[in-house]
């Protein structure tokens, strides 16, 4: 006789099949206007707008205004994302940090005020705002302000369910070419490809454990080089393991992204937050999901990067 838990992994398995497991791309901190190696800053815009034309995704950028869009260059580079059909969020001005207990609350609206002020003139421009850092307050007090500046506003709360940690491996990217610009960069090609890979599967079965389905997971990215180069490949990869593509709005559409958790994880996946708010403890597998991606990077300095 089959064990109740056996059945349980037996209808889920069922429902994956007939649900494939999707996946909505949105992309922070653009656009950058500082120089980078290989690509100037329109090179790394456009190559990444190129990407997800080739691949015919619909993605978000979450603009920090102070990075670029404060200035004509740069309000030029987000205005290319409305334009190419993608939708343009709110990140903040200057990224500061709602956990940072010299932040007050009032400084923090007022960043997302500021911010708005620009992002609500671009092509795309959506009432979607992302925490810094996915960091919702240090207190009580700044997380439920917030989220009542945030409701009153008209915001949505643009969570994110699949964190990565591309920005390691950008900084990787850029650490090793300002030492070798003609250094081989396909062990950091394929331990950026492997880390997605990594994280899209934790977090698909921490959502099956947590929710008993598969939810549309949106995947936290950066406006960088690293994406700038190889995201083309990384949405391949998607359709190589059989995740479906969507658009933010059609996952955030989902109930999973209308219940703020009751107990945050400061910086991390919606999930995780969820996965506290239930009383779970570190599962199997947590420590890959909070590592800033550790083992990709100790993997590159085995190999001499």
């Amino acid at each position: 006789m089959k064990s109740a838990a056996w059945i349980a992994g037996l209808l889920l398995a069922v429902a994956g099949a007939a649900q494939a497991q999707s996946v909505a791309f949105t992309f922070d901190d653009g656009p950058h206007l500082q120089e980078t190696p290989l690509l100037s800053p329109q090179q790394r815009n456009q190559a990444l707008l190129d990407a997800l034309s080739a691949q015919k995704v619909s993605a978000a950028l979450f603009v920090t205004c102070g990075n670029g869009a404060d200035r004509p260059a740069g309000y030029a580079l987000a205005q290319d994302w409305g334009k190419a059909g993608h939708a343009v969020g709110n990140h903040t001005m200057t990224h500061l940090d709602l956990n940072d207990a010299k932040v007050t609350l009032a400084q923090y609206q007022r960043e997302t005020t500021d911010c708005d002020r620009i992002t609500a003139t671009l092509p795309g421009y959506q009432k979607w705002f992302r925490f810094t850092f996915l960091r919702e307050g240090n207190t009580p007090e700044k997380r439920d302000g917030m989220r009542a500046f945030l409701k009153q506003a008209g915001y949505r709360n643009a969570y994110v369910s699949l964190d990565t940690s591309d920005w390691r491996l950008d900084e990787k990217l850029n650490d090793v070419l300002a030492k070798n610009p003609q250094a081989d960069l396909a062990p950091i090609r394929q331990a950026y490809l492997s880390h997605l890979r990594q994280r899209a599967t934790a977090y698909r079965d921490l959502s099956r454990q947590l929710e008993g389905r598969d939810i549309p997971q949106v995947i936290l990215m950066h406006h960088n080089l690293v994406n700038a180069l190889w995201l083309k490949d990384a949405i391949q990869q998607f359709r190589d393991m059989g995740w479906t593509i969507i658009t933010p709005a059609q996952a955030f559409a989902d109930k999973v992204y209308s219940q703020p958790p009751e107990k945050l994880v400061a910086g991390q996946s919606l999930l995780l937050s969820i996965a506290r708010s239930k009383g779970l403890g570190k599962f199997e597998g947590w420590e890959r999901l909070v590592d800033d991606g550790d083992a990709e990077i100790e993997a590159l300095r085995q190999q001499g990067l």
